[in-house]
């Protein structure tokens, strides 16, 4: 049954009611988590960021460019959403030479599917779902107060809220038939284990992923960018990631008796590296002791997903 968005709409005005998107880190699952809920779908969050695989993802660039959560081959996340009966669909990207043809065009796009009840979003500096229209451009959720990357307008045409610095992306979000429990669950592990063995495949350029996301993020701590933004933005996302795993994997024990041992095994490795990816937060720490608390984590992670086939085969 597909659940349409409650709307306000005036003469000037259309309104999303009650459409939230939480503060999490990773802002796409923030976007995610508040479609899911305004639909009505069921899926908690530590769910959502396991089964779309999400939870297992670890994107560094050689410099520590804090666009390492955003920067990488998504097509196999989208693919596992669908498991969770959500469909993302790509509008189309935007530089700052795109016309203002184009730019309409995605426009009308948003608001015939805010219209219709499907919720959209877009992603320049950061995800943000739209929240409705009115005469003068988008209305959007701000997941973090007042944070300079999430504007809470985007005016037509010249998309001025988002500053000189242009590379938008355009979604809407349509619900779909959802995959069984223990389909979605495979997959998801499936992949986390893919990430590590062809990790290349999932990133590309001055990207690492997987097990080549630690050898960007040493080389760069060895650099001197350790001390940067971009240090603290991807230990905060990634940290958050690991968490949302350690949770997965209690679930999954929950809903699969037999799958108990290793999920409780998992849990507490995953736990364990939100934990030393999140100390990698502190901007202020020597360099010696952040490099080697990542080749400890960087270790200890390839050792977790060493261990994940175990709950393959018992599925």
């Amino acid at each position: 049954m597909v659940t349409k968005p409650r709307i306000r709409v005036s003469s000037k005005v259309m309104q999303i009611e009650n459409l939230i998107q939480p503060p999490y880190e990773t802002s796409l699952m923030g976007v995610v988590k508040g479609v899911f809920d305004h639909y009505g779908i069921k899926a908690s969050t530590p769910w959502l960021y396991g089964a779309t695989g999400h939870a297992f993802v670890v994107n560094i660039h050689e410099q520590l460019c804090p666009s390492g959560p955003y920067c990488w081959n998504g097509d196999v996340w989208v693919r596992l959403l669908g498991n969770l009966g959500l469909e993302r669909k790509d509008l189309g990207f935007f530089g700052p030479t795109s016309t203002p043809e184009q730019r309409a065009q995605v426009e009308a796009a948003v608001r015939e599917a805010l219209d219709a009840g499907v919720l959209c979003s877009h992603l320049n500096m950061d995800n943000q779902l739209i929240t409705g229209y009115d005469e003068a451009g988008f209305m959007s959720a701000r997941p973090w107060g007042e944070c300079v990357h999430t504007p809470d307008r985007l005016t037509y045409g010249s998309w001025d809220e988002f500053g000189e610095e242009i590379h938008a992306s355009f979604y809407r979000f349509a619900q779909v038939e959802p995959a069984e429990d223990r389909t979605a669950v495979l997959e998801s592990l499936q992949y986390a284990v893919d990430l590590y063995e062809k990790p290349k495949r999932h990133t590309n350029g001055m990207y690492g992923i997987g097990p080549d996301a630690y050898v960007n993020w040493i080389g760069a701590v060895q650099e001197g960018h350790g001390q940067e933004h971009g240090a603290w933005w991807n230990a905060r996302v990634w940290s958050e990631c690991r968490n949302m795993a350690a949770l997965y994997f209690a679930e999954i024990g929950e809903r699969f008796p037999e799958t108990a041992g290793p999920a409780r095994d998992l849990a507490e490795r995953y736990a364990t590296l939100g934990g030393k990816i999140a100390k990698t937060a502190d901007k202020e720490m020597p360099a010696d002791e952040k490099i080697a608390i990542l080749k400890a984590t960087a270790a200890a992670e390839r050792a977790a997903v060493g261990k994940i086939p175990a709950i393959i085969e018992a599925l």
